[in-house]
């Protein structure tokens, strides 16, 4: 992505804050953790926000990312150390990532999110709120955290909820990997612009065009997309309530499609699923993108108290031997009407949030 890093950057700064013409330029420079933030970028992105949005000379802001993603994620290995003994400082860092991610819903000036390569969690809640989107064929966006034992996040409850035809629901439940088509087709993204065009895209904002006509410049056809052609499928199963029902269903169908997607869903957190299932649900009525902050919060100090988030992290990030130990180990064995009326609502995030019943 050398093509895109803005000039004059360092190896010392994870986020890079520059100005190009009348675009301004936030670039995650962290590659060695695939630009995983922590609380430290969550403050420099918030300030490089402030700086640009209120410079007269920039007309839009794009954010992208050193080496070969966006963003992979949030800090989950320090929420992991901490979570235990210093839940605050785990709600902390989601507190001001989540206030980040709702203020890029909120700009007064165009936010060109570049998902050029992996995008996932923590990126995702830097891009999907902007308003403009961009994929290329390098694209990995996934919402994984069903595979941790946590729960799609950062607004993810919103965004995903929103799509068409309950393909967030496929998305945030499995957790898969998908490429430009199917981020498209799901709501999550506005146009797909070859890897290789991207410096001119920012070149041609930079030199005062709109962002809207310099993306229609460079977008080419997104392809295939696989969840539109399995889209009977997944809006008939995953209307669901009960992610019992959704198995069943799944395992009814026989198809090639509804087999894979079964074996994703079993090898996930049963009490994540459980947890994702009803807050995707929650947010499809939910009056503003905040109340949906405001109830993932919520989950988050009842994920610090269970078991699997930590049990999934090991399994996957600190030990590496990608076979967690969930407990319970079987959907059926949820207690889920226990599990979600253990969601205590805490104090908003927002002075202005809608109130909701969480």
């Amino acid at each position: 992505m050398s093509g895109m890093t803005p000039t004059g950057i360092t190896s010392d700064e994870t986020v890079v804050v520059s100005l190009e013409g009348a675009l301004g330029r936030i670039h995650l420079n962290r590659p060695e953790a695939l630009n995983s933030l922590n609380l430290d970028m969550v403050r420099k992105i918030s300030d490089g926000i402030d700086a640009l949005e209120s410079n007269p000379a920039v007309r839009a802001i794009a954010l992208t990312g050193e080496g070969r993603a966006l963003c992979a994620g949030g800090d989950i290995k320090m929420i992991w150390q901490v979570g235990r003994t210093a839940p605050q400082e785990a709600l902390a860092f989601w507190a001001e990532e989540y206030r980040l991610n709702a203020r890029i819903s909120h700009l007064r000036k165009p936010w060109l999110a570049v998902m050029d390569g992996i995008c996932m969690g923590g990126g995702v809640g830097l891009s999907v709120h902007g308003s403009h989107r961009i994929v290329t064929e390098k694209t990995r966006f996934a919402m994984p955290e069903t595979g941790i034992g946590y729960f799609p996040d950062v607004g993810g409850t919103w965004a995903l909820s929103r799509a068409p035809q309950h393909f967030g629901f496929w998305i945030g439940l499995t957790g898969a990997t998908i490429g430009a088509a199917d981020t498209i087709a799901a709501g999550l993204a506005d146009a797909m612009v070859p890897s290789e065009a991207l410096p001119a895209l920012l070149a041609d904002i930079a030199s005062g065009q709109t962002v809207e006509s310099a993306i229609k410049a460079h977008a080419v056809d997104r392809g295939v997309s696989m969840l539109k052609d399995n889209a009977v499928l997944i809006d008939s199963v995953f209307a669901s309530g009960d992610m019992e029902e959704i198995f069943a269903a799944l395992q009814a169908n026989g198809s090639d499609f509804a087999k894979s997607t079964l074996a994703l869903l079993k090898a996930k957190s049963p009490t994540s699923l459980v947890l994702t299932l009803h807050l995707l649900r929650a947010a499809q009525s939910s009056a503003s993108l905040e109340t949906c902050f405001d109830r993932e919060y919520a989950t988050d100090a009842l994920i610090l108290n269970g078991h699997d988030f930590y049990e999934g992290v090991r399994a996957a990030v600190i030990d590496k031997d990608r076979n967690p130990i969930w407990s319970p180990a079987q959907l059926g064995e949820v207690d889920q009407e226990g599990l979600v009326s253990a969601i205590k609502p805490l104090p908003s995030l927002f002075s202005t949030a809608t109130a909701d019943d969480l």
